[in-house]
């Protein structure tokens, strides 16, 4: 039996992501029942079940949809900047802005419910692969140091999971956002010729 093909979403369907995202960025989603959801966005349930065949299989498909639109939006940023400290200073001033759009009570509905904290892993684990890559343009074009470039890569991988794991914020009461900022300006301060 071949699984059915994958339908594009309607206009209506994206409209409805975009009014669920800004909805979830601002007050969480884990409060939320599908008839509090479907009331807000004056839809009906059955509209919400298009989306998605469960509240929880909702709340990763706007979660996803967030991050997915974050990176396009940094990669965007970034794109035909050649020099590697404006490549990072950017790129990580991109995810402080898009962390910045979400509220302490997602963040929290976030990090409480694991599959919505996988999207947030993979984008992380992504953003980690970047930062590696521009460190690594840094040092072949000579305007880094080349202080155990690999090191200092995967040391900044191991930050950007504390950050995402909620640790840095639990341990010293920072967001997301203020901790991705600290950690461009650790990162172009330390590796600056």
């Amino acid at each position: 039996m071949r699984p059915e093909p994958r339908r594009r979403p309607t206009a209506r369907q994206r409209a409805l992501l975009g009014d669920l995202e800004a909805l979830f960025l601002a007050e969480g989603f884990a409060d939320f029942t599908l008839d509090d959801l479907a009331g807000r966005l004056r839809c009906s349930k059955s509209t919400l079940y298009a989306l998605a065949p469960s509240k929880e299989q909702l709340a990763v498909k706007v979660v996803t949809h967030f991050f997915r639109g974050a990176g396009e939006r940094i990669e965007e940023r970034v794109a035909g900047i050649d020099d590697a400290r404006k490549l990072i200073g950017e790129y990580l001033a991109g995810v402080a802005e898009q962390l910045n759009r979400a509220s302490p009570s997602f963040m929290r509905d976030l990090a409480e419910f694991g599959p919505a904290r996988e999207a947030y892993q993979v984008n992380s684990r992504f953003a980690a692969q970047r930062l590696h890559q521009f460190i690594g343009k840094g040092v072949a074009d000579g305007v880094f140091r080349d202080v155990h470039a690999r090191l200092i890569a995967e040391m900044t991988s191991l930050i950007i999971e504390g950050i995402q794991t909620g640790v840095l914020g639990q341990r010293i009461d920072v967001s997301d956002a203020e901790a991705f900022t600290a950690l461009g300006e650790l990162l172009l301060g330390g590796l600056n010729k």
